[in-house]
């Protein structure tokens, strides 16, 4: 388990949606810093909070992130990128570019912050990813998640001896810009940030932050046939 009060904590993407919420509920656990990276980071009125920038894909910018933050103890991988509904019908490009934005960006970064957690004394990792972890849809948005769910479970093994705890946090849709387009019921950012947070201090390997990503998680043994009903012709 991990204790959040007096800890220091790095959210990506934490300037709006489900970072800016976790970072909102952060504040009243007591945390001693919250660095809030984004493209173009906002300033906060709460003395707690940094903001910096940040490109998850960009090298220099993650060198630059390392030196400004050596006190992180709390690294939470939350920014990511979307993709087009298609597999054939996109730029071969962009499918590169949301794997590189949802699943070497945040490998890059952990890469990074696992010694410098190492060095303040041990602490934890939460990777967002998505109830499409399971499920596929949204073209190379799932299967990226996909791959950043397995990354996780393998970076928790690794770590397993070395005083860094991992959780891996998933949910349907939730209300953020993000999902502006669909109509479908969403759930507020507050709720799956109060979850996620409540899954670190809790020492949660996964967290299953909504119904959503409970019932596809649920559904996971079941034939192909009854998993994706459009097979069935």
């Amino acid at each position: 388990m991990t204790t959040l009060e007096g800890a220091t904590v790095l959210v990506t993407g934490g300037n709006r949606g489900i970072g800016k919420a976790i970072v909102d509920d952060l504040l009243t656990r007591g945390v001693k810093k919250v660095y809030a990276t984004a493209r173009a980071p906002q300033p906060s009125t709460d003395d707690r909070v940094v903001s910096l920038p940040l490109e998850v894909t960009d090298e220099a910018s993650i060198d630059a992130l390392v030196a400004a933050a050596p006190d992180v103890t709390v690294l939470i991988n939350n920014a990511g990128g979307s993709s087009p509904d298609t597999y054939l019908d996109v730029d071969f490009a962009d499918i590169r570019t949301v794997f590189e934005v949802n699943f070497f960006g945040p490998l890059n970064l952990t890469r990074r912050f696992v010694p410098v957690i190492e060095a303040n004394g041990g602490g934890h990792i939460l990777n967002a990813h998505s109830a499409l972890s399971w499920l596929s849809a949204h073209g190379a948005y799932s299967a990226t998640k996909a791959a950043f769910w397995s990354q996780t479970n393998g970076i928790r093994l690794e770590l397993l001896d070395r005083g860094i705890s991992v959780t891996g946090l998933h949910m349907g849709y939730v209300d953020t810009d993000m999902t502006t387009a669909v109509t479908a019921p969403k759930e507020n950012p507050a709720d799956i940030a109060r979850a996620a947070l409540d899954g670190i201090e809790t020492g949660a390997f996964e967290v299953l932050a909504d119904e959503t990503s409970r019932q596809v998680k649920a559904g996971l043994p079941d034939d192909l046939n009854n998993f994706y009903p459009q097979l069935k012709g």
